[in-house]
């Protein structure tokens, strides 16, 4: 029977997150990332754990996905929101229980870290496959929308 195992990241894994980073952004919203601009940002967050953290899921001890946990604080809630961005999981490694996996790791995370309201993420709007991850993991769709201002 094939195992599972979601965990925290390590700094020896940097370059593996930064690929599995670069092939999401190829995916999910067609640009081509600079490999050393992803790395550095990687390596940035990794660097400084109060940013938050990567999980990485491996079935049968082959890497097969990732993703980023940012924080939030909400002066509303007085908790954190825990962002869950930079999510992957190989194409050929899809179906297969891998961001159930990551998602059950989460929950278990959030509850032992005792001051998690909730988790957020975002989603390109033509990004169907990512769409549809959340809505099985039971999130929902919520009124508010994106703004930013690149610098």
């Amino acid at each position: 029977m094939s195992e599972i195992k979601v965990r925290q990241a390590t700094a020896a894994e940097a370059r593996r997150l930064a690929d599995f980073n670069r092939a999401l952004a190829l995916e999910s919203e067609g640009l081509a990332l600079n490999e050393q601009t992803v790395m550095a940002g990687v390596v940035a967050l990794m660097s400084h754990p109060e940013r938050g953290f990567y999980l990485v899921a491996e079935k049968d001890g082959v890497p097969a996905g990732c993703l980023l946990v940012t924080y939030e604080w909400s002066d509303w809630r007085n908790k954190n929101f825990w962002w869950i961005s930079s999510y992957y999981v190989k194409p050929e490694m899809r179906g297969r229980g891998i961001y159930d996996a990551m998602d059950r790791k989460l929950q278990e995370l959030a509850a032992k870290e005792g001051n998690v309201c909730g988790f957020r993420t975002y989603v390109h709007k033509s990004f169907q496959v990512g769409q549809d991850v959340c809505r099985h993991l039971g999130m929902v769709e919520k009124e508010y929308l994106v703004f930013e201002d690149m610098l």
